[in-house]
């Protein structure tokens, strides 16, 4: 090859020798990287190459996606996605977009286990605006009484909410709740019965809530489940970046849109109490 200007390809033909033979196996590829990337997966199973792709970039590591993914792929480190059960398609109309903090929140539960197959439920509120987690509360039993507690206390922190969106479960049709609704005059829009995709933004983060921490962890106790959830809501809202608002955080989202001028927390609630008391505005699908 040295002598003639071959290619390797046409030397070892001429030598009748395999070119596998005196080929030498490089070294893979930007170890450090690929070492960081297995730190990262091996906490997160649950990511996917993009969101370890930003988490690098925090660290400086920052490199072309076609890359990423082939080392990604290299690695072992694909994602096994859990199928659902198949559903009939239908036509729906997209829900009307919550373009400031507070303008919409939505509650839904969801349900796991602990120790000897003790059951818990898990009340879930989000802004949808910010995708912020604004509680996660975990106990044997949620009545109406005590959800309309944890929104009073969501309130004092964030400030009222312009509307709230749920199911028609028996806790959010309670009186306590209808009572609740009308001494704080917060409008309450129910979806449709057998209608989940209406309340979309909470079903979704019940989907990461369950694929991240309920499918990935055994909760030994109930102190424990709710140990476990405060951990991971705090970095769901501060660490885990969210794809649909550009990689950045729910709490990063909420303070750019603090800066406009005029935005304080509850202000902007208040201000839009008239849009969502006129009982023609509902948030139909």
């Amino acid at each position: 090859m040295r002598d003639h200007d071959i290619s390797q390809r046409r030397a070892c033909r001429l030598v009748g020798v395999d070119p596998k033979t005196v080929r030498r196996e490089r070294p893979p590829d930007s170890a450090d990287i690929r070492q960081e990337m297995q730190e990262i997966a091996g906490k997160r199973r649950r990511f996917g190459y993009r969101r370890i792709g930003v988490l690098l970039e925090r660290k400086g590591m920052i490199m072309n996606h076609k890359k990423l993914y082939r080392i990604y792929r290299e690695e072992g480190l694909s994602v096994k996605r859990r199928r659902g059960r198949k559903r009939a398609r239908v036509t729906r109309t997209p829900m009307p977009v919550a373009a400031w903090p507070n303008a919409r929140w939505s509650l839904d539960f969801v349900s796991d286990s602990f120790g000897a197959s003790r059951k818990f439920r898990i009340l879930a509120v989000i802004d949808d605006c910010t995708r912020e987690c604004l509680c996660l509360v975990a106990d044997t039993s949620l009545s109406g009484a005590r959800v309309a507690r944890e929104l009073s206390s969501l309130i004092r922190i964030y400030g009222k909410p312009g509307c709230i969106v749920s199911d028609n479960g028996t806790e959010f049709t309670s009186r306590a709740i209808l009572k609740w609704a009308d001494e704080n005059e917060v409008p309450w829009h129910y979806i449709d019965p057998g209608k989940p995709q209406q309340n979309a933004f909470v079903e979704s983060f019940n989907g990461s809530l369950r694929d991240e921490l309920l499918n990935e962890e055994i909760f030994d106790s109930l102190d424990d489940a709710r140990r476990k959830l405060a951990l991971w809501r705090y970095d769901y809202n501060t660490i885990r970046p969210h794809s649909s608002l550009a990689n950045q955080t729910p709490q990063q989202a909420r303070r750019t849109l603090e800066q406009f001028e005029g935005f304080a927390p509850g202000a902007l609630a208040k201000d839009d109490q008239a849009e969502y008391r006129n009982p023609n505005c509902r948030l139909s699908l």
